[in-house]
């Protein structure tokens, strides 16, 4: 019977969360002696050890498969000639992130240094720091990811995904326009960079976090970074060719292919249920649980809102507000997903949906030319779902948050520093982006000729088609 209990123990108990009260109850002894030895307390917290590490890769992985929903997304929400160009913008950025992350920007993110940046281990991400220790016996220079038992290269590739994701999101905003050479080397600086500088500062132990902003999975520190960086960008590149009239009316420029967009979009709602939930970096499944239903409910609201507002302004329920619409409510979910209440994540759904439909139009009446919505869903709704923390947050759910939302009894106090983060954040990104984009204008070029964007990037930049036997159909 022992044996049976112990093996249950080992097995069993991990997968139930179990392992840690187990672990606990080492020196309890029953009437025939010690039921629990040291060394299976040792075999007990390496089977937690290694099921948090699963979940962490295991995440990681579906957050990597966002980029074949981005890539989805873009190019089917542009015009068949520029196809090819948006598909290698897509599959480059990520080999590009991979290498600056590892080169400077995990370092600099994460490294023990100063509440600005970090600068212990700054170059080349090393695994050399004792993990899986955690507390006061991790002796590594990583110090602000020593609250997890995970190993050093599941972190790293964890956070490596996250900032993919930031460089992806320029690729939208640039898209049909932009010299492949000069995106490649933006997104080298905004991911060796400009993102694991800010990235310091809210989830590396800088200033921010020590002043108390809450962004769990990357409402701010992911999503409104590339936003801002987009934004940059986008004011120096200028609109594209025939998309606003000469009295500033908009020009409609369709998109090619419906169907990938849609199909895009369902592997980006997929690919959240990793963004979100993982970001406990530990299997409590408590917490995964309730994250992952606060993911889902915030863009199913604001997939329905989204169909409303767009229906009423526009006349018809236009399937790239729709869509559009789901990706908002995933990235203003993002920031409070672990604090918020499901009730708190359908409210924050119904708000991201709409804002996404009026940004979009707003962004046109300025002559902001985004072809994909990257700025109002990614940029306008990350900034909204970090302040959604302030209005929303429950100590009931999150005591971590050091304090209930507006909307909660807890005042402006939370909200404030919410705020601050954000124009932080913002005002660091945007400044140093309009800095990189203007010197890459004046030595490499942005914007490809005139020619060439009424002719297709694909066959200018790539010397291909991505549909050679209906180019000439399709482009009609």
């Amino acid at each position: 019977m022992r044996r049976w209990f112990i093996i249950w123990a080992v097995v069993l108990a991990p997968m139930l969360g179990w392992a840690q009260d187990l672990a606990a109850a080492v020196p309890a002894a029953g009437a025939g002696g010690p039921v629990f030895t040291q060394e299976l307390a040792d075999l007990l917290r390496d089977n937690r050890i290694a099921l948090d590490t699963v979940w962490v890769l295991f995440t990681a992985f579906l957050v990597f498969f966002m980029n074949l929903g981005f890539a989805m997304v873009e190019s089917g929400l542009c015009r068949a000639k520029n196809t090819v160009n948006i598909l290698a913008k897509n599959f480059i950025v990520f080999a590009i992130s991979s290498i600056a992350f590892w080169v400077m920007g995990w370092g600099l993110m994460f490294g023990d240094g100063n509440g600005f940046l970090g600068l212990s281990g700054l170059f080349f991400a090393a695994g050399a720091d004792n993990s899986p220790a955690v507390g006061t016996a991790y002796q590594g220079v990583y110090g602000a990811l020593n609250w997890t038992g995970v190993p050093f290269w599941a972190k790293f590739l964890f956070q490596l995904v996250f900032a993919g994701t930031a460089a992806t999101i320029v690729s939208g905003a640039v898209a049909e326009r932009i010299k492949f050479v000069s995106f490649i080397v933006f997104s080298f600086l905004l991911v060796g960079v400009m993102y694991p500088v800010t990235g310091h500062w809210v989830w590396g132990g800088g200033w921010l976090q020590q002043l108390g902003l809450w962004d769990f999975a990357g409402s701010t520190t992911v999503h409104s970074v590339g936003g801002w960086a987009a934004l940059a960008g986008v004011l120096l590149l200028g609109p594209r060719l025939g998309k606003y009239r000469a009295d500033g009316t908009v020009r409609p420029i369709y998109g090619h292919n419906m169907s990938m967009t849609a199909l895009g979009v369902l592997v980006l709602w997929f690919g959240w249920f990793g963004f979100n939930p993982g970001s406990t970096m530990a299997a409590n499944f408590n917490d995964i649980a309730r994250i992952a239903v606060t993911t889902n409910t915030a863009a199913a609201a604001a997939t329905l809102s989204a169909t409303v507002v767009a229906w009423r302004l526009l006349g018809k329920p236009d399937l790239s507000m729709i869509l559009n619409g789901c990706l908002a409510g995933l990235v203003a979910i993002t920031a409070p997903c672990a604090y918020v209440s499901v009730g708190a994540a359908a409210v924050i759904g119904l708000v991201a949906g709409t804002l996404v439909v009026l940004a979009v139009l707003f962004f046109d009446k300025l002559r902001i030319d985004d072809p994909v919505g990257a700025l109002s869903v990614h940029l306008v709704n990350g900034v909204f779902g970090t302040l959604a923390v302030g209005l929303f947050a429950q100590d009931a759910i999150m005591p971590a948050t050091t304090g209930n939302g507006l909307f909660y009894g807890g005042g402006l106090e939370l909200l404030a520093r919410q705020a601050l983060g954000v124009a932080a954040v913002g005002a660091f990104t945007f400044t140093l982006a309009l800095a990189a984009w203007a010197l890459i204008r004046a030595t490499l070029g942005l914007r490809v000729s005139r020619d060439e964007e009424l002719g297709g990037l694909d066959m200018g930049e790539h010397g291909m088609e991505a549909y050679p036997d209906f180019q000439g159909f399709l482009t009609k």
